[in-house]
């Protein structure tokens, strides 16, 4: 299973006065993480649309804190593809500041059509996933 890494720095703008990241920002970490795993493999979600006429969307997401980031930490943003089934796939991302992690969650993504109805994963980016979930 292959490992991507989506480096981060926390901004004041992510923080609270006490100067600890908001924790919603910690989705906006991981989402940009998610779309910089894609753009590695080869896919951007602008061309999955404009292609397949189709966008990813999260479903379900669990989510665990372990410890708060602060102003000006670096932290790194883990993602990997645990599962792919035939309109939706599993994701886990983990975040960590140094070597420990800080913030854990799974993510539920399904592709959907400009209707919002649930559509097949194009074969081509199912092809990946699975690839990465294989090694």
């Amino acid at each position: 299973m292959i490992t991507h890494d989506f480096p981060v720095r926390v901004y004041y703008d992510d923080t609270d006065a006490g100067g600890v990241v908001y924790h919603a920002n910690y989705l906006k970490f991981t989402e940009r993480a998610r779309t910089e795993y894609l753009r590695a493999l080869g896919f951007e979600n602008s061309k999955i649309r404009d292609d397949y006429g189709i966008i990813i969307v999260v479903k379900n997401i669990e989510a665990e804190y372990f410890s708060p980031a602060r102003l000006d930490d670096f932290l790194v943003v883990q993602t990997r593809v645990l599962s792919v089934k035939n309109t939706s796939f599993v994701m886990k991302q983990d975040i960590y500041r140094g070597e420990g992690q800080i913030f854990g969650m799974t993510a539920v993504l399904v592709c959907v059509n400009a209707a919002g109805r649930p559509t097949k994963i194009p074969d081509a980016v199912k092809l990946s996933f699975v690839k990465e979930v294989e090694l």
